[in-house]
C-alpha cells in the first residue's frame, strides 16, 4: 500500500476555496481525521460535485474511496505532517486534500 508523506507548513492557512469543503480541524488529530473521513468515504466527493455546473462531466474514478484508509497526523511545532496509507489514485488524493486545504499542502514523498 502507498505510503504519502503530506506536510502543512501552516495549518491554520490550510484551507480551501470553498469554507463548506475545506479543513476545519485546527491540530493534527483532527485534520488527520477529516483527510481519512474524506478518503475513506464519499461526502466530502459529493458535496463538491453537487457544487459543480455540470457535475455529470466527472469521472467515476474520481469517486474512489478506500474504506481501509489510515491518517496519522503528528505536530512539529507550527507546522503539520501527515501520513497517508491509501490505495486511492494520487490524483484522487491530490483533488482531495487541494479541497480540504487548498494551496497549503505540500506533498514530501511517497514509498
Amino acid at each position: 500500500m502507498p505510503r504519502y508523506y503530506i506536510t502543512l507548513p501552516d495549518p491554520a492557512k490550510a484551507r480551501g476555496s470553498d469554507p463548506a469543503l475545506a479543513f476545519t480541524a485546527r491540530g493534527a488529530e483532527g485534520l488527520a481525521e477529516q483527510l481519512q473521513t474524506a478518503i475513506t468515504g464519499t461526502g466530502l466527493f459529493e458535496r463538491w460535485k453537487a457544487r459543480l455546473d455540470d457535475p455529470d462531466e466527472v469521472t467515476a474514478a474520481m469517486s474512489a474511496t478506500d474504506p481501509a484508509a489510515k491518517v496519522t497526523g503528528i505536530q512539529h511545532d507550527v507546522r503539520v505532517e501527515l501520513v497517508v496509507d491509501t490505495v486511492i489514485p494520487s490524483q484522487v488524493l491530490r483533488q482531495r486534500l487541494s479541497l480540504l486545504a487548498g494551496n497549503g499542502w505540500q506533498l514530501r514523498d511517497v514509498t
